[in-house]
């Protein structure tokens, strides 16, 4: 990309910035600071290139080379009806944010339990201003990743739950983020911020989706704080326009005996960048971090995952499949730090692909850092095709053969599936999944 294009792209944030600053966007006055010295951070680092060896497998000029309008800036006047298709359960707490925006006349939180707190990110900047302050950007780092430093400096509003200690929340949260770019291209820097207190549990699930229009930029960042003996379960789809843009910042810091379970499934997107950070920062942690990708034409996604095992006796899990067809690129690549007084680790990571065409490529980097001596650590990745004798078998079976690829693809893929606990989000991603499957209609509702 010219230095001309990377100039013009920091230019047009900068005007954004400028005008969220004279707006005063609601944010309280201890978070202006944050966001200038966030936005500073960008400004001096710019968008990444493929010089930069975190992204040399992701180009993002289409993005820094974009001409974007402020989310908010965009009138929308999106119905209940318009909602319902990215909806899994009517048993939830559901917050709606439309062009990054929080709506409350489509949101239903309903009676929300003794313990816990549930709102949108810009109330609980006002209202719970000393949670938020204490953890808001603290852990979600800006000195080497300059989207997330973007998000910071422009975050729009998004989800903010804090759970007591010894609070189980039984219903899911479910945080909706749609894009109306009928109007042009909009960008969003949707926030979201989760504390959970010891021996608390709860389940959120975030929702990135397209309502109309085409291109469109989404830099989304989620933080999740464990306390000691603290479960979280995250659940994540993407779902958007295939023309727009996607960078997701996910980072986790779990205590002692904490366990976080976090799931994402990636079905749209021209580009999509996730980019998740895990710290096991107190012994005896678990971390489960789940994904699916599926990429057709020429889409791109891109999972850039570090698990930091800081402690003793903690164990890590990393399951990511990828189902590629067209002349669509999938990226993975995972690191396992492993700290010298990190010993008892227990680490697995393992990646596999499933490639359906001769153009598409997938590029697969699993890498272990270990400094410890007492540990077990493995990782692995597997890249291939379609079983040719499970093929003839199902077809001596009486399946078409167009069925039989379409069964063995999502037998493949479903298997990312089996981990989600809450049923009724499984069934609606296997669903989306289904739809995405080549003649995965024929499978029904098998």
């Amino acid at each position: 990309m010219s230095v001309a294009n990377m100039t013009k792209s920091k230019d047009t944030f900068l005007t954004h910035f400028e005008q969220l600053e004279n707006q005063g966007s609601g944010a309280a006055a201890w978070l202006l600071p944050t966001r200038k010295a966030a936005f500073a951070r960008f400004a001096e680092d710019g968008f990444p290139t493929t010089r930069d060896e975190d992204w040399r497998y992701t180009n993002v000029a289409p993005i820094a080379g974009g001409s974007f309008t402020r989310g908010c800036e965009v009138e929308s006047k999106v119905t209940t009806k318009q909602i319902e298709p990215f909806l899994f359960t009517d048993d939830c707490m559901l917050l709606v944010c439309i062009n990054g925006q929080y709506m409350s006349e489509l949101s239903q939180l309903g009676e929300i339990p003794e313990g816990l707190v549930v709102c949108n990110l810009s109330e609980a900047a006002q209202s719970h201003s000393d949670i938020v302050e204490a953890h808001l950007a603290r852990v979600a780092s800006t000195k080497q990743a300059p989207l997330a430093a973007l998000n910071t400096a422009m975050m729009d509003d998004g989800l903010f739950v804090y759970i007591k200690k010894g609070v189980t929340v039984t219903k899911p949260i479910h945080i909706l983020f749609l894009t109306d770019a009928d109007n042009g291209a909009v960008s969003t820097h949707p926030r979201n911020l989760i504390v959970a207190e010891a021996s608390s549990q709860v389940s959120v699930v975030e929702t990135y989706g397209t309502l109309s229009g085409k291109s469109h930029f989404t830099n989304a960042a989620t933080e999740i704080i464990a306390l000691d003996n603290a479960h979280v379960f995250h659940y994540r789809l993407q779902c958007e326009s295939e023309d727009a843009y996607h960078v997701s910042t996910m980072q986790i810091h779990q205590h002692r005996d904490s366990q976080v379970h976090a799931f994402g499934m990636s079905l749209g997107s021209a580009l999509v960048r996730n980019n998740i950070a895990t710290v096991l920062d107190g012994p005896g942690g678990h971390c489960s971090l789940g994904g699916l990708y599926l990429v057709d034409g020429t889409q791109h996604v891109d999972n850039f995952l570090t698990v930091d095992h800081a402690k003793p006796n903690c164990t890590s899990r990393e399951f990511f499949k990828g189902v590629l067809q067209g002349e669509g690129k999938g990226i993975f690549r995972g690191r396992i730090i492993v700290r010298k007084d990190a010993q008892k680790t227990d680490a697995v990571q393992t990646n596999r692909s499933l490639l359906l065409s001769d153009k598409a490529m997938v590029e697969s980097k699993p890498q272990l850092e270990i400094l410890a001596d007492d540990v077990k650590c493995t990782h692995g990745a597997t890249i291939g095709q379609i079983n040719e004798d499970e093929l003839f078998y199902l077809q001596t079976r009486g399946i078409n053969e167009q069925a039989a690829r379409s069964l063995l693809v999502f037998a493949f893929a479903s298997e990312c599936l089996s981990d989600v606990r809450i049923e009724s989000l499984r069934k609606h991603l296997s669903k989306r999944l289904l739809t995405r499957l080549p003649h995965g209609e024929l499978l029904g509702d098998s």
